[in-house]
C-alpha cells in the first residue's frame, strides 16, 4: 500500500496456462513406427503494478527500492514494446531487449513471434492522478502499433 493506493499490493502477477496436445498417428505400413504430433499453446495473464512517482507515494526504505524496482520492470518492458513497434512500422530488425528486467524475460514469448497481445490499461479519473493517467494513455497507445 501507499499513499496513492491504500489497496495496491505494489507486485507484478503473471497466470500462465499451458496447453499441450498430442496426437499419434497410426502407421500405413506394417514396419512403420507412429508418429507424434504436438500442438502447443499458453496464455498469460498478466495483471502489472502501476508505476507510481515516488514523491506522490511517500515510499521509504524497502518500498521505495520496491517501487524502484516495479518503475524499472514498467520501463524495460515500454523498451521492449518500442523495439517491437520499430520493427514493425520500420521493417527493422532489432533485438528487443527481453534480458533486461525479470518481468520482460518471463514475458518474451508473449510479445514477439507470432503471439497475440492484448492490453487493457485502468486509469485513475481523480484530478491529482492526471499526469500518471496521461503516461498510461500514452504507454497503451504505443503498446496498441
Amino acid at each position: 500500500a501507499t499513499k496513492m493506493n491504500e489497496r495496491s499490493s505494489r507486485s507484478h502477477a503473471i497466470f500462465k496456462v499451458s496447453l499441450t496436445q498430442v496426437t499419434t498417428s497410426v502407421p500405413k505400413k506394417q514396419f512403420e513406427k507412429p508418429t507424434e504430433h504436438m500442438r502447443e499453446a499458453v496464455i498469460n495473464l498478466v495483471d502489472l503494478a502501476g508505476s507510481e512517482r515516488n514523491k506522490k507515494t511517500g515510499a521509504t526504505g524497502d518500498r521505495l527500492k520496491e517501487a524502484a524496482s516495479i518503475n524499472k520492470s514498467l520501463s524495460c518492458l515500454k523498451g521492449v514494446i518500442d523495439v517491437l513497434v520499430e520493427n514493425s512500422v520500420k521493417g527493422t530488425k532489432k533485438r528487443p531487449p527481453y534480458r533486461d528486467s525479470t518481468l520482460t524475460s518471463l514475458l518474451m514469448d508473449s510479445l514477439g513471434g507470432n503471439s497475440k497481445t492484448f492490453m487493457l490499461v485502468t486509469l485513475s479519473p481523480h484530478q491529482d492522478n492526471a499526469d500518471e493517467t496521461l503516461q498510461t494513455l500514452r504507454y497503451g497507445s504505443r503498446a496498441r502499433q
